[in-house]
């Protein structure tokens, strides 16, 4: 696996100087999910508050050398219920991040979208894996991999804005996205090269703000600008784009795992959207991706904060 490319490592020097995040983690019943939550509180990016069975959380910790001293731990009777529990710690305003920790994505992210109980705004819930791939110059953002399925126009309008507010969080000003499709050219006969051209002309009217958009881009063209020239293609995006907005889920995930397994990136990933940034990390992630959804999380939790005072 990567090993460091100094890309995470930027983003978490960025955090340098800021407080720690009260954090619910939800049920971190296994090694590496307890383990990061445990290193990312050492690095002063998170205060954890371990939401679940605290038997087996402390037997966890004892086996493997933590030291949980000074750290809160919620009893929970199980999965479900730590998912509960977590969320409705950050409606009491005990915590400004949810960290999942070794439960389903299904189970925090219903939790999540509860309609009475739940974490929702008026803006679309959206995940976005951050990649940092060996062979390419930055961080890369693909969205959405893991939550919504088959978005339509306005969903991924809404995608996209979270996407590009979370890259100008991390302090790139002008975010550059790739709206992907199978060809570069509109044809009624692939929807999603519509939906692209639709979403450029969004941003010309300013239904999308703050990125520079460019597609439908084939993946080649996307980041390869030799291959973008080679098809005539003249566009800002090509060769650097900062965000992958892929089709659909099915892409999206195929996606990022083929750059994780095939190009040895790592991925950190983050819910946007919701009340408070939600750390959604893959229950095989390393503790290294853990740590840098943390640092992100972080970074958009203080972006939160800053918001809310300057609205008071």
């Amino acid at each position: 696996m990567n090993t460091g490319t100094g890309k995470y490592e930027r983003l978490i020097e960025r955090c340098s100087g800021l407080g720690p995040i009260p954090t619910t983690v939800a049920h971190p019943c296994e090694q590496t999910a307890l383990a990061g939550a445990m290193e990312a509180r050492q690095m002063g990016l998170i205060t954890p508050i371990l939401v679940g069975p605290s038997a087996k959380i402390e037997a966890i910790a004892r086996e493997n050398g933590m030291d949980l001293s000074g750290v809160q731990i919620v009893n929970t009777p199980h999965s479900h219920g730590s998912a509960s529990k977590a969320v409705e710690m950050i409606r009491d305003g005990r915590a400004e991040m949810l960290m999942k920790g070794s439960l389903h994505s299904d189970e925090i992210l219903g939790a999540v979208v509860a309609r009475e109980t739940g974490l929702r705004t008026d803006r679309r819930i959206s995940h976005v894996f951050l990649m940092d791939v060996p062979t390419y110059h930055k961080v890369l953002v693909v969205t959405d991999a893991a939550i919504n399925i088959a978005p339509d126009l306005d969903s991924k309008a809404g995608i996209c804005q979270n996407a590009i507010d979370l890259a100008i969080t991390l302090g790139v000003q002008k975010p550059k996205v790739a709206i992907l499709s199978a060809i570069e050219t509109v044809t009624a006969k692939i929807p999603s090269t519509l939906d692209a051209a639709a979403l450029c002309k969004m941003a010309d009217r300013g239904q999308i703000k703050g990125g520079v958009l460019d597609g439908p881009l084939a993946f080649d063209n996307a980041i390869s600008a030799k291959a973008a020239e080679i098809k005539g293609i003249q566009s800002q995006v090509a060769g650097d784009p900062d965000i992958l907005l892929v089709p659909d889920l099915e892409a999206g995930n195929i996606l990022a795992k083929q750059l994780s397994l095939l190009a040895n990136a790592d991925s950190a990933g983050l819910v946007l959207g919701a009340r408070v940034p939600i750390i959604l990390t893959s229950r095989s992630d390393s503790v290294r991706s853990r740590i840098a959804s943390c640092a992100v999380g972080m970074l958009v939790a203080h972006a939160r904060r800053n918001q809310l005072k300057k609205a008071a």
